[in-house]
């Protein structure tokens, strides 16, 4: 069957890929398989210079990978080409931190010698979706090849030319056949894959839904699992907050991506004292975004990657209209003819936006605000953790102790005091509840997949 690619930004058609036959899929666990071993037994500053190789490369080819990516999935090219580098800079920190990471730790258990190794578990097998079809599959990838595993990724349809890129700078930097491959599946072929006996372990980025369906398969196979999922991830402003820092970040977080990221900032939770201006701050700061080709760089918001996203996207908005919210910006469909009107959708500011409205209650993937008001702080914190869902959220104070302080009361992966959140290769990235659970990034990333085995001398 084939896979299709069409650029959102023109609907026009990209690219059909077939998919692979069980023959083909079955070659390539095998061969990640039998490349393990080997790999596994370079020492790890050899298998750390070849990601300083692929850094370089990712660093010179920066451009054209970052013209693909804006022609599959429609990121704005700036964005695109920043995303391509940090791919660049999470090989480099592994080759350069990740070594001290990986070796043995001792363990005082009195008269005997122990300690704890970290070893490969072997074959990872991951899916990974088309939001930062370069980034995602990097941040994953470069913790887990230096730890000596290989990998096997079944990439999103519409991204499949950002996967060949990838395949190829691996051969090109000097990774050996197998170490770093793909297969070009349906859905219906994952389960298959995550049971077979080579496949150790699973990662997935992706929405709430594939993430239940591949944690299930897993777990009936008894593999490690780790889930990165969806957010409605919040952004609360006190009173005491620089309310035009506060405004600039909240519109550059829900925009970023033409507002299609996990971890960006959904809801808006603000104290009443500070609303009305924060509110006007902010559609200010939104209604300047520029909405346009994404491969023009003064273009700030793109189109989402599909029509069925934008047409999902626009119903929540509507919904929540309809339940009270008030229009400040945004929310019609609008757009100039040069352009195909399938996609684009504009950033958007809602206002008296309650708990129980869609976009408020369900993760918004798109460039679309929530803005919610409260008393006070103890309402805002109640607030932000009215969700299933805990990725991240930011907090805008001109206290730092009362950041940190309602930081700890927050229940998500990370909380980013005075700053949007994202993801930073020197600090673990994930979350809790609905958002998923294990850790990328940071040592606690690195140490995901590997077996920390004990050792006894006695």
């Amino acid at each position: 069957m084939a896979l299709e690619s069409r650029n959102p930004a023109t609907g026009a058609l990209i690219a059909r890929h077939d998919s692979h036959s069980p023959a083909e899929v079955q070659r390539r666990l095998a061969e990640a398989h039998a490349a393990q071993r080997a790999w596994a037994a370079r020492p790890v500053a050899q298998r750390g210079a070849l990601l300083k190789r692929m850094a370089a490369l990712l660093v010179e080819r920066s451009h054209p990978f970052a013209c693909t990516m804006t022609e599959e999935m429609g990121k704005p090219i700036a964005e695109a080409v920043a995303e391509v580098r940090k791919c660049a800079w999470v090989c480099a920190y592994y080759c350069d931190e990740g070594p001290a990471m990986l070796a043995p730790q001792s363990a005082d258990v009195g008269g005997p010698e122990a300690f704890v190794r970290f070893d490969p578990l072997g074959v990872v097998f991951a899916v990974m979706p088309w939001n930062f079809p370069f980034w995602q599959v990097f941040r994953m990838a470069a913790p887990a090849l230096l730890a000596g595993n290989t990998l096997v990724v079944k990439h999103a349809p519409n991204t499949l030319r950002c996967m060949a890129h990838i395949e190829a700078l691996a051969r090109d930097a000097g990774l050996p056949a197998g170490v770093l491959s793909s297969v070009q599946v349906e859905v219906a072929a994952v389960a298959g894959i995550i049971a077979d006996a080579r496949v150790a372990a699973v990662t997935v980025t992706g929405s709430e839904r594939a993430g239940a369906a591949v944690g299930k398969a897993a777990g009936e196979a008894l593999k490690k699992v780790v889930l990165e999922l969806g957010g409605s991830d919040p952004f609360l402003v006190l009173e005491d907050a620089d309310l035009d820092a506060a405004a600039q970040a909240a519109a550059r977080s829900r925009c970023l991506n033409s507002g299609q990221s996990c971890c960006a900032a959904k809801r808006f939770i603000v104290l009443d004292s500070v609303a009305d201006a924060f509110e006007d701050k902010l559609v200010a700061a939104m209604g300047a975004l520029t909405v346009g080709d994404p491969m023009n760089p003064r273009s700030k918001v793109g189109p989402l990657a599909r029509p069925d996203l934008r047409s999902a996207l626009h119903a929540q908005v509507q919904a929540s209209i309809d339940a009270g919210a008030v229009r400040r910006l945004g929310g019609e469909i609008t757009l100039s003819s040069e352009l195909s009107p399938d996609c684009f959708y504009p950033p958007t500011v809602l206002t008296r936006v309650t708990a129980d409205m869609a976009v408020a209650r369900e993760e918004t993937f798109g460039p679309v605000a929530a803005v919610l008001r409260v008393a006070d702080e103890a309402a805002a914190v109640a607030m932000a953790n009215n969700t299933e869902y805990g990725l991240a959220a930011s907090v805008w104070t001109g206290d730092r102790e009362r950041g940190k302080r309602i930081a700890a009361q927050l229940h998500t992966g990370a909380v980013f005091i005075n700053k949007m959140a994202g993801s930073d290769p020197r600090v673990p990235f994930g979350g809790v509840g609905k958002s998923g659970y294990g850790r990328e990034l940071g040592a606690f990333g690195l140490r995901e997949f590997v077996n920390v085995k004990t050792v006894w001398v006695e």
